[in-house]
């Protein structure tokens, strides 16, 4: 008679567990590649709505310092639009005259988010040149 080799019970169970063990391995490199993915689209979109709002900003009214917000998608998306005279943190050379129709510097501060994370929100800061008479700051 002969002797038949095959598996033991103890080598299949080896080997389900380290297929097992791979398998999770797999499926949480997959999750993480589709969780970063979700968080480039959101903050894509972020920047897509941030652009068209900065866009469109001269279009609504002339540009003038003071505080806006609202939303995007059903409020999925919410910004803060913060507009205020720019002053220059460098001390000047020498004093330079101003003359009171000269245009002036709003600071844009922008701020997209789209969660509760720190990392689900986007900051933008700009400056707009205006006429003086708009912006509202002193010559």
């Amino acid at each position: 008679m002969k002797h038949q080799r095959g598996y033991t019970l103890l080598e299949v169970i080896v080997a389900f567990a380290l297929l097992a063990m791979a398998l999770a391995l797999l499926l949480g490199t997959l999750s993480g590649g589709v969780r970063q993915v979700r968080a480039a689209d959101a903050a894509t979109r972020a920047t897509l709505h941030a652009q068209s709002l900065l866009a469109a900003l001269e279009m609504e009214a002339p540009l003038a310092p003071g505080h806006r917000e609202g939303q995007f998608e059903q409020g999925r998306y919410r910004w803060q639009l913060d507009l205020r005279a720019w002053t220059d943190p460098r001390p000047p050379a020498s004093p330079q005259p101003v003359a009171p129709a000269d245009a002036q510097l709003l600071e844009l501060e922008l701020v997209v988010r789209w969660g509760a994370g720190a990392n689900e929100q986007l900051h933008w800061r700009s400056l707009r040149l205006v006429p003086a008479a708009l912006a509202g700051a002193p010559p």
